[in-house]
């Protein structure tokens, strides 16, 4: 599994330029698509903590694509601080883009989704629970 995406960075490149097309599109266009009004937006999970679940989520997912693709790559470490960099720019663009608003609730999402996984994936590596 890890081998199909390293082979197919196209992946991760391709889950990226979705979630910038959909952080800055004005308005939802999720909510275009699925509930045919673009001021709402869906929710997969209610909030936790005051901290968005969606952008959670969001990033989480892309940092997860971006260690399965890059994992045995010495770009692995410009990753991360690339995800964490977009993680904060995306939300701070909010501000310019009409429809949109910036949140802290948000930005702490996209930036709890990015650290867990690098979090996790560090008490993998340090604890062994790969390895055999």
């Amino acid at each position: 599994m890890i081998n199909f995406f390293s082979k197919f960075k196209i992946f991760f490149y391709v889950i990226n330029l979705l979630l910038i097309i959909l952080y800055l599109f004005p308005g939802s266009l999720l909510g275009c698509v699925f509930f045919d009004n673009c001021k709402v937006q869906p929710q997969i999970t209610s909030d936790f903590l005051q901290i968005s679940s969606n952008h959670f989520y969001a990033f989480g997912l892309v940092t997860i694509l971006g260690y399965l693709t890059f994992l045995n790559s010495e770009k692995l470490k410009l990753v991360l601080y690339y995800l964490l960099v977009i993680s904060v720019l995306l939300e701070v663009f909010h501000i310019l883009i009409p429809e949109r608003s910036f949140q802290w609730s948000d930005l702490f999402g996209n930036l709890l989704g990015v650290i867990v996984v690098i979090f996790v994936k560090s008490l993998i590596n340090k604890y062994g629970i790969t390895k055999k």
